[in-house]
């Protein structure tokens, strides 16, 4: 029995040495992987590759701005900061000067859309974002302003963000139910309210059923029962009464 609890003790020991073991390699193997970021910042984008590549990391040069302290071409900020731990093929994002303001920000405003895009790329600029609003008062597809303003100075990043016209908010309806209505008088009520006539698809009339011992009559096609006029009924509509619809829209009919 003795011999038992002396075999059981030293296998007990022995586990524990193993866990221990395992452990400190698992936390040399995570650790060991560890990389310290180092300063870019005044670095070109070559040597920022080069340093990062040092410590197995990767540069990637996100964004541009300008920099009256930092010379051109040059790293001016970086994410993460130096001295912080990271692993091995973690990504620096930094961003690169383009030296102090050279290019005087023209005015786009006025004009399309298209045409500012174009006299921006003119300038060397690039185009930031761009919105859209409706205004009664202002005709579709005109920037109506932009940012920076036009011969601003002191800007950060050599993009013009705009702002564009829409035009007019469109009148917007519930779609009535049209069917049962003769064509004619949907037309009419259409028209006044700014819609128009879509696509309309001339159904087959109902065939009556032949009496007991006549033959059965065979299929008349459509186009030689009628044709569409405005006194022909409306069986189906889209879009479907309750829906919403814009004015200019087209509303499409299946009649007989």
């Amino acid at each position: 029995m003795r011999q038992f609890f002396r075999m059981l003790l030293l296998a007990l020991v022995l586990m524990t040495v193993a866990l221990v073991s395992a452990l400190t390699a698992m936390r040399l193997a995570i650790h060991g992987r560890e990389v310290t970021i180092p300063k870019l910042v005044g670095m070109s984008p070559f040597e920022a590759e080069r340093a990062g590549a040092a410590s197995g990391l990767q540069v990637v040069v996100e964004r541009q701005f300008y920099s009256p302290d930092i010379p051109e071409g040059r790293i001016m900020t970086q994410m993460p900061p130096p001295g912080t731990k990271v692993r091995r093929g973690w990504s620096i994002r930094v961003a690169q000067s383009l030296g102090p303001q050279r290019v005087s920000i023209l005015d786009v405003t006025g004009g399309s859309e298209r045409v500012a895009e174009l006299n921006i790329q003119r300038r060397g600029l690039s185009v930031g974002s761009v919105a859209h609003v409706n205004l009664p008062d202002v005709p579709p597809d005109q920037v109506i302003s932009q940012s920076p303003a036009a011969n601003a100075n002191g800007v950060s990043a050599p993009k013009i963000s705009l702002l564009v016209s829409d035009g007019p908010q469109p009148t917007t309806y519930v779609m009535p139910d049209l069917t049962g209505q003769p064509l004619g008088s949907a037309t009419l009520l259409l028209k006044d309210t700014g819609m128009k006539v879509g696509k309309v698809s001339l159904l087959p009339l109902a065939s009556s059923a032949p009496l007991p011992g006549e033959p059965q009559a065979a299929p008349v096609a459509p186009s030689a029962v009628s044709e569409v006029s405005g006194a022909s009924m409306i069986v189906t509509q889209a879009p479907a009464p309750g829906q919403k619809i814009e004015t200019g829209s087209a509303v499409n009919f299946e009649v007989r």
